[in-house]
């Protein structure tokens, strides 16, 4: 019979497991901050390409990433079980599936420009962003074992590791992006090249550490072992959850992607503000995400042990301390947003006061998308975790295609909203994931998990 966990008890457990989750998803969005604050420091023109580039390579890596995600429920719902096979199995096949994947959209991030031009870009900042994603989509291979092994790691709940690795790459990003972009240190001076080198060498330093860490410290999971020999039964499992997780992740970033593209309809500086005003919200929404895969991690191992009072009492505790994060963001968006936005610019720019003004407008509308937007990826955290992911991505996806894209172009652009209007957008979708995937958790997955008998 399992233990019955109290709330304070959940409240302990998650805040351990989840504390280094979201300081390596902060780690890691520091990354892409670091390549927001340096160019735009570098020209708005060079910011602006960037946001664009980097929202059309992260709808590439976050549907590839569906891979790693899916194996976090499935090695801890196979840690609950102590199934050591079946952990080394799932890593693995997430990894080759990765790998397979990344060779698959290589092209599309080689042959970026005439994309870009038929979604209507400027040319030069179509241009920029081309060259800056034939570099940086040589990360997409280390980028995606990492994604992979973090997964592996976490859900064993070797959280700390995790957290550690991703700030020594955060910290390389960092200074490898100070040297190339502004040519300091006796670097070349490479502007959004530098920025797209500094990508790469990031993502592969972090692989070199996660591979060593967990060829040292779990050498009985023998995950590179006889690497080469093919797995087809989970390799099937895998794909299967990991499509319809990497589909849903495309939908929701898809939305973001295509916001971008509208902003960018409207010119450089509402794209650079767009750029500008998403980072700070993904800053907050970096705390969300860290307690969603907890959420995940939790929800695999109450359907390892069949506890479904350890599955609902853990649902309760993260959701409530999601709503939480989200009223202070709230507060901070809507009282801080002209020194917020200032971070990312110089003071002296001749833009600035468009940006401000503009960028002001954005994180009033993204103080109104936090309460949906945390609600939305805790109530897919769980569904993961219980690796009911089919209705979830159909629902993701009208949630955010059929309602969100289409909103943002009437209230933008039909009624002359402009970048209010796409973000309104935004909201709406948000709201209507959020809505549909919790009722899908609480009215019928949470039903599934049955008790263990006494």
């Amino acid at each position: 019979m399992n233990k019955v966990m109290t709330y304070p008890g959940h409240l302990r457990a998650i805040t351990v497991l989840g504390l280094p989750l979201i300081g390596g998803h902060l780690a890691q969005f520091a990354i892409g901050l670091t390549d927001t604050i340096m160019l735009g420091w570098y020209g708005i023109e060079a910011l602006a390409a960037v946001t664009l580039a980097s929202s059309y390579f992260f709808v590439l890596f976050l549907f590839g990433a569906g891979f790693g995600l899916a194996v976090m429920p499935m090695v801890a719902t196979a840690a609950a079980e102590e199934n050591e096979t079946s952990i080394r199995r799932s890593t693995r096949m997430g990894l080759w599936l990765s790998l397979i994947y990344a060779t698959v959209m290589m092209p599309l991030l080689w042959w970026s420009y005439p994309i870009l031009i038929a979604l209507k870009q400027e040319p030069q900042i179509a241009e920029t962003a081309s060259i800056y994603l034939r570099i940086a989509g040589w990360g997409l291979f280390p980028a995606l074992l990492v994604m992979v092994l973090k997964s592996y790691l976490a859900a064993l709940e070797r959280t700390q590791i995790v957290l550690w690795i991703t700030v020594v790459a955060a910290m390389v990003n960092g200074v490898t992006n100070y040297a190339l972009i502004f040519g300091n240190w006796g670097a070349p001076e490479l502007g959004v090249i530098g920025a797209a080198i500094a990508s790469v060498v990031t993502q592969t330093v972090a692989l070199v550490a996660v591979v060593i860490y967990a060829v040292r410290a779990l050498p009985d999971h023998s995950l590179f072992q006889r690497f080469w020999r093919p797995d087809w039964e989970m390799f099937m499992s895998v794909l299967r959850l990991g499509v319809p997780i990497g589909l849903t992740t495309l939908a929701e970033v898809s939305l973001f992607a295509i916001s971008a593209v509208m902003m960018g309809w409207l010119g450089p500086v509402p794209l650079a503000a767009h750029g500008i005003a998403l980072n700070l919200a993904s800053a907050t929404f970096m705390v969300h995400l860290g307690l969603s895969n907890v959420a995940t991690i939790r929800a695999g191992n109450a359907l390892g042990r069949r506890d479904r009072a350890h599955l609902e009492k853990g649902a309760i505790t993260v959701i409530g301390m999601s709503l939480v994060m989200s009223v202070l963001t709230v507060i901070l968006f809507l009282t801080c947003a002209e020194p917020l936005i200032s971070l990312f610019m110089e003071t002296d720019d001749p833009q600035r006061p468009q940006i401000l003004l503009i960028g002001s407008g954005l994180l009033a509308m993204a103080a109104l998308f936090q309460l949906v937007d945390g609600a939305q990826v805790i109530a897919l955290g769980l569904l993961r975790g219980l690796q009911d992911a089919k209705v979830p991505m159909v629902m993701a996806a009208l949630s955010y295609w059929v309602i969100g894209i289409p909103a943002s172009y009437y209230f933008g652009f039909v009624q002359g909203m402009e970048g209010i209007g796409v973000w309104l957008g935004l909201v709406l979708g948000l709201a209507c994931a959020a809505v549909l995937l919790m009722a899908r958790f609480w009215l019928r997955s949470v039903h599934e998990v049955g008790e263990v008998p006494a």
